[in-house]
């Protein structure tokens, strides 16, 4: 069994792949892919995402806005109040990333700061996405008392002494399907140095797409490249991978086994 614990359901298109949420997940599930995270990345699109999730029991979600959304600020009342939804497993994603806009460092921080004091508020764990921001999303983290609620570096680009740093806080490390590019050296030495049960899996879905379908629009079902490859890595087997990193999911989102 298999989660992803980190896709972007309602940001597919559906109308490209001729097809809607039901068969994504049908496709998926036909891998051995139970669960899912569907992730918020803004706050006028949860009430849409949840929408689309409700039907689906083994779909859980998180609220949170993304340092590259941030340009309308953040509604703090509202956010609190999407947060405390019973299917809302996690707090964000959210985080700072430097690459794409640094001119907006000092904005992101203080609506990352808000994120984790909701976190630590509703104890429910954080999904962060960091990018060239190393010191400050971990003195952030440090700072906020992130290590009362816990949380997972998402989609992890970063160097091992980060991974490192952030699972001595608590944290967990998910791989996604750019640990299969050709070019991802750092990340495959990151993975092979890391201890299986601090990883999540995840696709990041619709981007990202691992190997052989990297250009093409991702989806949940292709999880099970990742997890095949990290077993490859690590010397262990595509389905010893499955099982450690769905125990992993459940440990750290602890509200997704009362769903």
């Amino acid at each position: 069994m298999l989660v992803d614990s980190h896709c972007h359901l309602d940001k597919l298109d559906y109308e490209k792949l001729h097809t809607g949420i039901d068969d994504v997940l049908a496709k998926a599930k036909a891998r051995g892919v139970e669960y899912f995270l569907s992730v918020g990345v803004t706050l006028r699109s949860f009430p849409t995402m949840m929408e689309m999730i409700e039907p689906h029991k083994n779909v859980f979600a998180s609220c949170g806005v993304h340092p590259l959304d941030i340009d309308s600020g953040l509604d703090y009342e509202q956010f609190k109040a999407y947060a405390q939804h019973e299917r809302v497993v996690a707090i964000g994603e959210t985080g700072l990333d430097y690459h794409y806009q640094p001119e907006t460092a000092q904005a992101q921080q203080d609506i990352f700061r808000q994120h984790v004091r909701v976190a630590v508020e509703l104890n429910k764990p954080l999904i962060i996405h960091t990018r060239m921001a190393r010191e400050d999303t971990m003195r952030i983290l440090r700072e906020e008392g992130a290590e009362k609620c816990g949380g997972v570096l998402h989609c992890f680009t970063e160097s091992l002494e980060m991974a490192q740093e952030a699972i001595e806080l608590g944290f967990y490390i998910s791989i996604s399907g750019i640990v299969t590019f050709n070019k991802a050296s750092e990340l495959k030495n990151v993975v092979s140095n890391l201890p299986l049960e601090r990883l999540l899996v995840e696709t990041d879905s619709p981007y990202l797409a691992p190997i052989p379908y990297r250009g093409k629009e991702n989806q949940p079902a292709y999880v099970k490249e990742v997890a095949d490859y990290i077993g490859l890595l690590k010397g262990v087997s595509g389905e010893e991978v499955a099982k450690v990193t769905t125990e992993n999911f459940f440990k750290l989102f602890s509200r997704a086994k009362n769903n």
